[in-house]
Formats: C-alpha cells, structure tokens, sequence
C-alpha cells in the first residue's frame, strides 16, 4: 500500500496518481529514480490541469517550468504549494543532470510535497473527495518493484490530452472554481530539522560536493571536552587526498550561526592535530553563511566554497610571500604615484584589508596600475583567477586589450564576447553580463563560477558602478575587491567609501587633477570658452522676438489653434530643435577649436548631446554646413547604433576619421583618446563626478600631436592644452554649487511597484480600513505580494542572497501584521529581485502612478492635486482616442474623470476601481501621446562670452587632513597620544614613532608641512584631541588650593584653565592681555612671584608636548 493509492481509485487521475505509486514504491531501490517519477507524476498532473481547466491558457512552450510559472496557474495552486512544486522540479533536475546522489531522505520529501499537490488536485477537481494525510509510517515498508518500471512510463501526448479533455473543461473549472474556496492549505514547516538540513545540503550540492565521497556528514572526532569526550561535526568537506578541507557547523535557520563559532573551532583544533592542516571553518544556518579561512577574521559569505575553490585557497596560502617590499615592473607602471598606489594597495592587503580604492586623476594611467598590481599578487602568490568588470563593452575591450598587451602570458577572456572561454585566468566582463552567467556557467566539475572562484576582484569606474543590483555580485563572490576611480562620491545612499569600508574622503591612494597637471606634467591642463545664449539660457520668449521670428514661432508651435507664449529652456535641445543655435556650436568650435594638420583639419572632437534626437540634429547640420568633408568627418556614437565600438576604435587613431564623434553617454567617461583636443558641452551636467569624468576624455599626454590655436596663433608639437566649449553653463554652476549630489539610484518599475503595494497592505491593516472594501482589496494586494516572491527562482545566486528573508515572506502569515522592520525588509531585501513580467508595461507604469496616488492621498500629501491633474489630463487624452471600441466601453468614467464633483472628497476604493478600469486602454496613449520634435529657425542672440577662467581647485590636502583626524580619535588610548592628552612629557621615542605615522604611514613629510606647517607632532595632537580636563586641574593645583588668592585671581585662572583645556596649550603668552583674560581680572592683578609661577607652568604644559 502507498500513500497515492486513494487517488489512483478515481479514473481521471490514474495516469497521473499511477506514477507516483511508482515512485513511493522504489524510495528504497533508488531515491534518484523515486524523485524521477515524482518530477514526472507532477509534470503529469500539471498538464492534466491544462487540459481540464480553462482559466489555464497555454504558455509559449509546454515545458514543465513554464508551465508551473504562468500567473493563473500560480493563482490557482497558491505561494505554498507552488513551493513544494518547485522543490520537486528542482530535485528532479539535479536527479536528472547533475549525477548528484539523492538521500532517501530528500526524496521522501518530495514525495511529501507530491501527495499535498495531487491531494489539492483531488479537492478541487474530484467528484467525491476522501479527505487524508501523508503518511510516513507506509514509507517503512519493504521496498517492492513497481508495476510499471520508471523507463517503460511514456511520456504524456499534450495535444492528445487537450483534445481528449476539451468536453469537460466547463464543467471541472467550474467544479475547481467552487471547490477551490473551501481548501485548507497545509504549510510546510521550514523550521524543522530536516528541511533546514535541506538548504545545506543543497548549497553543497550546487557547489559540487558528493555526500559520501567528498562530503560526510556527523563526522565523529574523539577529543571533544564534554563528559562523552567525543563529537560530531556536522558536515567534513575533503580533498582529493582524503584530508579535510573544511569543516560546516549547522544551526536551525531561527539560530543565530556564531552559536557555533566555538563548536566549530574545537572540531577544527581536533582536525588540524589528525591532519597536520587547519581546515576552513563555514558556519551556516542555511540562510547566512559566514567563513574563517585562517587568514582573515570571519566573515560573510554567500554559499560554502566547491572542492576546488578550497583546494586554491590552500595551494595560495603555502604560495603567499610577503607584500612589505614589492618590486614593481616599470615597464608596466614606471610612474612614482603608480608605484605608491601599488604598494598603498598592497599595505592594506598585507594588513588583511579586503578592500582597496584607487583615485586616480583621469588619464593618469589607472589601467596600467592596476595591471602592474595584478603582476605583483600574481608573483607573490595572493591571487590566482582575477575578475575585471566594467559597466560598458567598450571599457571591458580597452581593458583586456592593455592586459594582453602588457601581461602576455596571462590568460585572458572577454564574456562579452567569448561565450565559450571562460576558464582563463583573468576574466573581462560587464556587470551585466556576468550577473548573467554566475549561475548558467557549467564544466565537467559543476558550477564554475562559484563565491569562492576569484581571488580578486577589480572594479572599473567605482564610482558608478558599485550601486543598485550590480552590488550583489560584489556580496556573492567573497575575494579582494579593487576599485579604480577618477572621482569618489560622498552621499547617504551611494556612497563609494562606505562600500570600499573606508572613511569618507580618505581612499586607499589617492593622486589628483591638480598634482598631474601642475607638479608632474603627466596630464594636459584644459582652457575653457564659455558662451551664454538666450534661448539655451531663459528660453523662448515670443514677444522677445523679431517680426521675422515671430512668423516663424507662429508656424513651429501653433497647434490645434493654440501657441505658447514662450518655450522654456529645458525644451531646448530635447524636442525642440533650433537650427541657429546648433549652427553657431558648430561654426564656434570650427573657428576656435584646436586644428591638427598644420590648421588644415580640425583635431579629435567629442561634442556631448543631450538624447539621441538631439545628436542626430548636430550630424545633419555639421553635414550640411560643411559638405566639403563630404559626411566622413563627425559620426554619432550612441548605445543602440550597430557598430558603434568601430566608430570608437577609428576615433582613438589620430589619423583615421572620424576626428569629430556626437556621443550620448558612451563617450563620457573611460574611453582612452590622446589626440583629442576639443571637448563641447552641448547639455547641462549636474553631477560633478560626471563632469570632471567628462572633462577627462581631454586630459592625456599626446606628445607626437602637432596643433595650431588661437591662444598661441602659432604651430606647436606636443599636445599644451585642450579645449572645452561650454554652451550650457556647467562651469558656472559648479562654481555656485561646491558639493553636488548624485540623486537616489533609479529602481527599477516593478520593484516600484512591489514597494507601494507592501505600504499599502501596512496601511490597510489600520483599524479605521478594517471594515467595507479594504480588507478583501488588502487580501488581493498581499497575494499579488506574495506570488511574486513565491515565484523569485531560489536557483539564482542573488535570490539565495536573501534567502532568509524570502523564505520569511514566503508564509502566509508574515503578512498578517506588517511591522515596520517588516516594510523595511521587503523594501531593501525583497522588492529589488521582484518583477512584473507583463507583457503591456503602460499598464503597469499606470498601477505604479495609481498606487502612488492613493498612498499621497492617505499621507495627505500636497502632491494629491498634482496627481489628480495628472490623472485628468490622461482621462482627457483618452476621450480623444473614443474610436477604438475599448476606450468607447469606457467613455462614461472617462467623463466622469474629469468632472470636478468626483474630485471633491478623493475616495482611494474609487482610485482603485479607476486603475482596474484604465490600465488597458493606456496603451493606447503610448504612440500618440509621444512629443514630436520641432525644428525651428531662430536667431539665438549670444549674452555672454568668457575665457580661460578655469574651475576654483579642491584643498588637495583635506584627506590628508581627514586621515590624521582620524588616526588621532582611533588611537587617543595609545602611550603617545594618551600621554599627551594627560600632560605627561613627551619621550624621544614617542616622538619618532609619531614622525613616523604622520610622514610615512599617513603621507608624506611634503602632506605634513603643506596641511600642518612647521607645527611639531605633539601640540598637533594636543589641538585636536585636547587636554584631559583632570590633569589641567593637577597641573595648576597650586592656584587651584591657593586660598590666599582673591576671587578675581581665581576667575583669570579658571579662564586660562579653561583656554588650555579646550587649545591643548597657550603658544604665545601675549594672549593673556586679551580677551577673555583683560576683565574683570588681569595677569598684573598677581604679584611678580605669582605671575612668573603661573607663567611657567603654562610654559611647562607646553613643553611637555614636545622633544627638547
């Protein structure tokens, strides 16, 4: 007897109930092929359910998985046991491809999680449902073949099937739909042992392992101090050589995993005196997993470590030599800043820092720094597969390029465009594409790119690039992380430092614009025109305009009989195209640009357009206005033109054309051009950090370049200067607005929506929102909540980073009550993997704006009447569109919209009934409603010309500043300093020890005299970190118990107390005949004895400080 045999009685479900007896009946035999036949009676009854039930429509293909993810199936069976399903579909995979073993154990799980599906299947659809429950006892029995062998099972004909049950589908939806209702489903239990075991033993299993080859479990280890003196090690990973490579101590998923630091310690103490080695220490409660890996303290990690992953890491322990005193390869990078970035990055790695940040002015050679930092760890046996990313293709080819080139025997490859080469030991790829490819990658070991696979990881333009989704590939693979960068950013929600673990303004190394230009010569200073024009400025004002260019205006903008009274300067550029103002940029960087060639041909050029449109605009009038070069001379370089990488790799050759590229975006930042010589920024820039990225396609050394320019008037070789045309006022903001920040990182439409739904469940749970329409509209939100999360695939490697919070809101009742850590978790945890996979994104960009509009209303926010107009005009717009059969079915409530009465007093269930109505029909705005451009021609007067005033320099010296700051409060209970700050004289070897900090570990001696002057060491110290309040009294006790002094005398000692308290010290004595010290008391106030006794010992205080 087995637990499927009550469904096999009903003939309906025979064919599918018939294979499940199968599989229960070989559990013994063969687990693998008992899971086999559970993914095959499942992927049965499934499609049975296709066949049977209407509301379910066919998918683009029949395959089990899409099948199982269609939302109406999803609907119908439930998050919960859609999730037994999928762990049944995913068992069977590993069954079926993997050649992993299978546990009994495993396997009676799914036939568990079988039984609760084909027992829903039975409730819904059966005529005469016999209620019962999964029975383990009948898994005991003695194994028995089944009737029909697992092999000789066809596989079932869906079109046949279709055909065959199209007759009862009114009849069994109708029976579900009803039925259906009265359901009770039965939760999993994720918090017993064997489940929780479960996640382990499937993070094993993706990593690689074999249970019983290389992977045991409960591992007996005698020498344990407890009365039995013996114990148990969870899980014991071995290598080839069958010696422990890691040992994995196991906590429920509700237990915090440092419970078992010292549990794990003691077993790996026992193991490395068995073995003669250490083994790696991972602790897991199978949603966290942290690592001790013998060099570095413990740590976080995303998953254990494979067989081979572990197997490098000790090969690169017994490889390691020491980082004091690298060598670098000036070939590489001969530069002195180069060398000190080197060895910067190398001191905080020698220091077990894990994180490195490089900023380093833009054309100052980070590639090639970071390319001599990776021969120097490849040397000295830190780091064996490195990874380089970059956000653009374009960056990720100039980098592999300039390895191959100067690390030749290094192998390399290019994700973007080698599918099939990834095993070389340094791996190019942009974020995008290797978020792709972590968990498809497969060899004949398994997954290849597991958490522990590189052993560094660099990051281009860090400053960007760290942020949203692209941060869980820096959280899953636990190595080394490098970031380059021109410019850092400091700002709650992406701040650079925060991520790099350093204090902000205070890199690892950093080497600046104003050092490469001024002190060094390696980079080009720039020379800027700055030209105001009206339009681009304040707009287009009609009245403003002469006869001519008003009947122009007249013709452009009249539309439906209306025409604006101006145009405003945010217009310009994007849709509204004047002609005049472009030909003047252009005729302006003809006449003033930099030429090459003997002035024959103007040099490389990139002009910054604001949109792809606008780009486009600037090419045609270049053609038309300079049709000698016959369209060769400037090309568009924009993210979608085919080719675009050719139109680049010909640019960065100063002989080949195009000499002028138009570029939206791609050639902002990191593309390496030396001949370029003119820079026009034709769009307005408000974040810094981008505008002197952009500045920096200008800045390199081109010594062959020979140039001609109007501030010299004569020929000259070797590039002096580049030129930037600013039309769109970047400099003068910039000198307006010092610090600038970046704006919160854009997320995306569905997590958008994800997180409004999850404020509103919260809100409806209020008691005023208890009663009427809002707890079934609140039932509806929080089911659409959680079949998303019910559908995240846990597969995926940045699904299994935040496995422990999916598996919470997973359960039914984690929404009952949302508190506010719970809104919290969903918002930063949970809404960024969410994502609607509508096919009409209007829709869903209309349920966000509705969304947002009933949450402003509930918050009574002053944007309600900007929403409310919003939705108006959209009403509006519709009602023009009543031709199309859909919107006219809906005319009533689009009138209804806009009629002020609906408007009086906002009801958000009137809000809703209004999104579940529209959000069809808004598809059809998409093409209409979209802005045609207008191009015009008028006289664009210009207002303001400057020159060659350039932007005000940065203190080069405030992180300098930041880091003896810092170094002082971290460290204020060390003898020097605590000394100090307690008037205790200093000693010569303190002394030495300071210099040495603050000229050598901090900066250089130049940092010190530059930022400090000739200050000495200790009263530096002093005037930051004070005088302790106690050893000031103790130092002037003598006045202080005086009792002879009069109460003014004891007021002006009280002051200098005070003033030596708060400074450290008095410096020059002639402060105490000024203010505060002149009233009501003064020094002459004391006679001469007193005043030469309190004099020396204020001279004392400061002596104390220093080496005499």
């Amino acid at each position: 007897m087995t637990n499927f045999d009550i469904f096999a009685v009903d003939p309906q479900f025979e064919s599918f109930a018939s294979v499940a007896v199968s599989a229960e009946r070989i559990l013994h035999i063969d687990p693998s092929a008992c899971v086999l036949n559970c993914r095959r009676a499942m992927e049965f009854a499934v499609k049975w359910m296709y066949s049977v039930d209407k509301a379910l429509v066919m998918p683009y293909q029949d395959s089990l998985v899409s099948l199982m993810n269609t939302e109406d199936f999803r609907d119908i069976v439930g998050a919960d046991i859609w999730r037994r399903m999928d762990l049944i579909r995913r068992m069977g995979n590993n069954a079926a491809h993997t050649g992993k073993k299978i546990t009994e154990e495993q396997a009676a799980l799914c036939l568990e999680n079988l039984y609760v599906f084909l027992d829903f299947v039975a409730y819904c659809y059966g005529e005469n449902y016999t209620e019962g429950h999964f029975d383990r006892s009948l898994l005991t029995q003695p194994a028995e073949a089944p009737a029909v062998p697992s092999q000789t099972i066809p596989d079932v004909d869906f079109a046949a099937l279709m055909a065959e049950n199209a007759a009862l589908k009114e009849e069994l939806t109708a029976r579900r739909a009803e039925q259906q209702q009265t359901y009770v489903p039965k939760p999993l239990d994720l918090s017993e042992y064997k489940t929780r075991k479960l996640y382990i033993d499937t993070m094993l299993t993706d990593a690689g392992w074999t249970e019983g080859k290389d992977w045991l479990n409960e591992v007996e280890l005698p020498g344990m101090p407890n009365k039995s003196e013996v114990g148990y090690a969870d899980y014991v990973l071995y290598g080839d050589d069958s010696r422990p490579l890691a040992v994995v101590e196991a906590k429920r998923t509700c237990v915090d995993v440092a419970k078992g630091r010292q549990q794990a310690k003691l077993y790996a103490d026992l193991l490395e005196k068995k073995y003669h080695r250490r083994p790696v220490i991972f602790l897991t409660n199978g949603f966290e997993t942290r690592i001790t890996d013998n060099i570095y303290p413990e740590r976080k990690c995303a998953a254990i470590y494979s067989k081979r992953d572990l197997e490098k890491l000790f090969n690169l322990q017994t490889m390691r030599t020491s980082l004091k005193n690298v060598m670098v390869d000036r070939k590489i990078a001969g530069r002195y800043y180069q060398e000190g970035a080197i060895k910067a990055a190398c001191d905080a790695f020698a220091r077990n820092r894990r994180k490195a940040l490089l900023v380093m002015a833009t054309g100052s050679g980070k590639t090639r720094t970071v390319i001599a930092l990776c021969d120097v760890l490849l040397q000295h046996g830190w780091v064996k597969n490195i990874l380089f990313l970059a956000d653009r293709n374009s960056l990720v080819t100039q980098a592999k390029r300039s390895f191959v080139n100067l690390l030749p025997d290094l192998s390399v490859t290019n994700l973007c465009e080698e599918k099939d080469n990834y095993t070389a030991h340094c791996v190019f790829s942009t974020y995008q594409t290797m978020y792709n490819v972590i968990d498809s990658v497969q060899d004949e070991d398994g997954k290849l790119f597991t958490c522990g696979h590189f052993d560094l990881v660099i990051c281009d333009e860090a400053h960007r690039s760290v942020y949203n989704k692209y941060r869980d590939i820096f959280n899953y693979f636990d190595a080394p992380l490098v970031g380059l960068t021109a410019t850092p950013k400091d700002e709650i929600d992406k701040n650079t430092y925060e991520i790099f673990e350093l204090e902000n303004g205070v890199p690892t190394y950093v080497y600046d614009y104003d050092t490469a230009v001024h002190q060094d010569h390696v980079l080009v200073p720039y020379y800027n025109y700055e030209v105001t024009t009206k339009f681009l400025s304040e707009g287009i004002t009609y009245e403003e305009l002469s006869d001519e260019d008003k009947e122009r205006y007249e013709d452009d903008f009249t539309e439906d009989g209306a025409m604006p009274d101006s145009i405003p300067s945010q217009a310009l550029n994007d849709f509204v195209f004047n002609q005049k103002t472009v030909d003047l940029v252009l005729q302006d960087l003809m006449e003033r640009g930099i030429m090459v060639n003997g002035g024959e041909r103007i040099g490389k050029t990139i002009i910054f357009a604001q949109n792809k449109r606008h780009a486009e605009f600037i090419l045609e009038r270049f053609n038309k206005l300079y049709p000698q070069y016959h369209g060769t001379w400037a090309s568009r370089v924009v993210c979608d033109d085919s080719y675009a990488q050719t139109v680049i790799d010909n640019f960065k050759e100063a002989e080949k054309t195009p000499y002028i590229v138009v570029s939206v975006d791609m050639m902002d930042t990191g593309i390496d051009v030396p001949a370029c010589v003119n820079l026009v920024f034709f769009k307005k820039v408000r974040s810094k950090t981008k505008f002197w990225q952009m500045i920096g396609r200008g800045t390199r050394l081109c010594p062959e370049l020979t140039c001609t320019d109007l501030i010299e008037r004569e020929e000259y070789t070797g590039k002096k200067r580049f030129l930037i045309f600013d039309y769109c006022g970047n400099f003068e903001y910039f000198r307006q607005v010092k610090h600038t920040t970046e704006g919160e990182v854009p997320i995306s439409l569905s997590e958008n929506i994800f997180r409004k739904c999850v404020r509103l469940v919260a809100a409806f749970q209020d008691a005023s929102k208890f009663d009427g329409a809002y707890q079934p509209w609140r039932r509806e939100l929080t089911e659409l909540c959680q079949g998303r999360i019910a559908g995240l695939n846990t597969d995926l490697f940045h699904v299994r980073l935040a496995l422990k919070h999916v598996e919470k809101f997973k359960k039914p009742e984690a929404f009952i009550c949302l508190s506010e850590l719970d809104q919290q978790e969903l918002t930063e945890h949970i809404a960024p993997l969410v994502h609607f996979d509508e096919a009409d994104a209007m829709a869903l960009r209309f349920d966000n704006f509705i969304y947002g509009f009933i949450l402003n209303v509930l918050d009574e926010s002053p944007l309600v009447k900007r929403d409310m107009a919003r939705l108006v005009t959209t009403a509006r717009l519709l009602e023009k569109k009543s031709s199309i059969p859909q919107v006219a079915a809906k005319l009533p409530l689009l009138r209804q919209i806009s009629d002020p009465e609906l408007w009086k007093d906002i009801d958000i269930c009137k809000l809703e009934d209004i999104r579940r109505e529209l959000r069809a029909l808004i598809r059809f705005l998409d093409e209409g409603s979209k802005r045609k451009d207008i191009i015009t021609i008028l006289t664009d007067p210009i207002l303001d010309s400057t020159a060659g005033i350039p932007l005000p320099e940065e203190d080069p010296f405030e992180s300098y500043k930041m880091k003896v700051n810092r170094y002082i409060e971290e460290h204020k209970n060390s003898l020097a300093i605590y000394n100090l700050t307690h008037n205790i004289s200093l000693t010569r070897k303190d002394y030495e020890e300071l210099e040495r900090v603050f000229t050598q570990e901090l900066g250089s001696k130049e940092d010190y005299v530059k930022t400090f002057g000739d200050t000495p060491f200790g009263l530096l110290i002093r005037k930051i970190a004070k005088l302790d309040h106690e050893a000031v009294l103790a130092a002037f006790s003598e006045f202080i118990n005086d009792q002879s002094l009069n109460s003014r005398q004891i007021a002006f000692v009280q002051k200098v107390i005070t003033h030596i308290e708060q400074n450290g010290y008095i410096e020059d004595i002639s402060v105490l005949t000024k203010a505060p010290f002149d009233k009501p008391a003064k020094l002459l106030d004391f006679d001469e004895i007193r005043q030469r006794r309190l004099l020396a010992v204020i001279k004392s205080v400061r002596d104390n400080a220093l080496v005499i």
